[in-house]
């Protein structure tokens, strides 16, 4: 039996933060495509880690409990790493919703029912968590600690509320933050950790599609505004996870890291700040 590495979400930040902290452990990979689980399972082993690609639904409890159970086989699930997620441009509202907000509330929930004492989780928000204006303390405290089926019944996220599909994923990541706060109050009574990155914008190969698509202009302005110029690698990334799922970071627990070359420090108080 080995300690278990669950990594929800095949792709580069992802893999990343697996190689750094995976090694001599079982790491079970879930992505909602198979292929794409497959191809970071072939990539990890062919490095020597020991890995095993499962298909999964961040968006269904049922599909969760699945990889959990098959993790469990294992061993003892000593780590979690979120990297599961749609983006603006590739779904609609309801999938957003379903998958960023509910899907990651309910993963954080049942992991940490699990979790050996000692371990740690980390999941992967994004900058545009910190863009949207401040909510009220009571929407706030809504998103952190509604149970997980009633979510998206919450006013604040009613279809006629969500203006379009980045206030949506606005919300989710405003609400994955709240959620990593309370989870931490949950995890921490078993010894565990649980923190969140918010990463700006990060070369990956969707990014990449990103750049050369509708929104690429936006998003070339982004980074070269930004104070870093430039945009970052999930290297960069996994580079903050790794000290998080460490125990350098023993004292953080219920934090929300932003990684984004200073692009929201720009968007307030800077160039990208948007025009009255």
């Amino acid at each position: 039996m080995k300690d278990v590495v669950i990594l929800t979400g095949a792709g580069q930040i992802g893999m990343a933060i697996a190689r750094r902290t995976g090694y001599g452990k079982k790491i079970l990979i879930g992505d909602k495509n198979p292929e794409h689980a497959q191809a970071i399972a072939k990539t990890m082993s062919d490095a020597g880690f020991d890995v095993e690609a499962i298909e999964m639904d961040l968006s269904s409890r049922d599909s969760i409990l699945n990889i959990i159970a098959k993790a469990k086989e294992f061993g003892d699930i000593t780590a979690l790493i979120n990297a599961a997620g749609v983006s603006p441009s590739q779904a609609p509202v309801e999938a957003i919703l379903n998958v960023d907000l509910y899907g990651t509330a309910v993963l954080l929930e049942e992991v940490g029912k699990v979790i050996k004492e000692g371990g740690v989780g980390v999941t992967i928000s994004s900058q545009s968590g910190h863009r949207m204006p401040a909510l009220s303390a009571e929407v706030d405290a809504q998103l952190a600690t509604t149970p997980t089926e009633e979510l998206l019944n919450l006013e604040v996220l009613k279809p006629e509320n969500i203006k379009d599909t980045l206030h949506a994923y606005q919300m989710a990541k405003r609400c994955n933050e709240k959620r990593v706060m309370a989870e931490a109050v949950k995890w921490g009574k078993k010894g565990a950790r649980i923190n969140s990155i918010s990463p700006g914008i990060v070369v990956t190969p969707l990014a990449v599609d990103e750049f050369n698509g509708p929104r690429g202009d936006f998003y070339k302005n982004m980074f070269a505004k930004c104070p870093a110029g430039r945009p970052g690698t999930a290297d960069e990334i996994a580079n903050v996870a790794e000290l998080l799922m460490s125990d350098k970071a023993a004292f953080i627990t219920g934090a929300d890291f932003l990684i984004d070359g200073g692009a929201t420090a720009s968007y307030f108080y800077g160039p990208l700040k948007p025009e009255e």
